[in-house]
């Protein structure tokens, strides 16, 4: 499994033939939509900028039947390709979403892997019945960049909360006030930025948490 970063949450997640987006930006979004197909589209949110909606519905018009692909954009489990994946109600801010509205998580287990997905999690700290629909976890994609997500004390607790074996930092801005803020209190300083990351289950040896900084393919 392969792992690349495309700015603010955005993730391809590459397994064999099989292509899995998280969170693919609009055309109203800060950071510029990348131009790629997957087999599989996953959406925690429905606000502008982050719903990329519109443009997978210009794609989809575009591609022949049998380049079809597959949208996830609310709580459920699903199985698309072999792939499992599980969306679980949080909120976009700490007053059970009466200000940002709501969020999903999602879990998707691929190549025997368990990723989860924060989303534009910005609950004060993840609710016990939430944890334990998470689960034991091997890949946090967690956000670091506060406001209307989680700032980096909050990311700290989450992961600190689910444990999981990585941890990619996403969801903030490319000045770094941010990332560093968050390395500093991860206690990981010196993590530098790499291209893309590849996992393999019996790579995971479950001694602590990883941090990994991907770099912005998008840029």
């Amino acid at each position: 499994m392969v792992i690349s970063y495309y700015g603010l949450s955005c993730f391809k997640i590459q397994s064999g033939d099989t292509s899995l987006v998280f969170d693919l930006p609009s055309k109203k979004s800060a950071v510029k939509p990348p131009r790629f197909q997957a087999d599989i589209f996953v959406q925690s949110h429905d606000h502008d900028g982050h719903n990329g909606v519109e443009s997978i519905a210009r794609e989809k018009a575009r591609l022949p039947a049998r380049q079809e692909f597959f949208l996830v954009d609310s709580p459920g489990e699903y199985e698309i390709k072999g792939i499992y994946i599980r969306g679980m109600k949080s909120f976009h801010d700490s007053v059970s979403g009466k200000k940002h509205g709501v969020n999903t998580v999602y879990m998707a287990r691929c190549e025997n892997v368990k990723l989860c997905f924060m989303g534009d999690f910005g609950e004060k700290e993840i609710r016990p019945e939430l944890k334990e629909e998470i689960g034991e976890i091997d890949v946090l994609f967690v956000p670091i960049g506060g406001e209307t997500v989680l700032d980096a004390e909050g990311a700290r607790n989450a992961i600190n909360q689910i444990e999981p074996a990585v941890a990619i930092p996403m969801h903030y801005p490319d000045n770094g006030k941010a990332l560093k803020s968050f390395l500093a209190e991860m206690g990981q300083k010196d993590v530098k930025p790499v291209e893309k990351f590849s996992i393999k289950k019996k790579d995971i040896d479950g001694n602590g948490t990883s941090i990994v900084v991907l770099e912005n393919q998008g840029a």
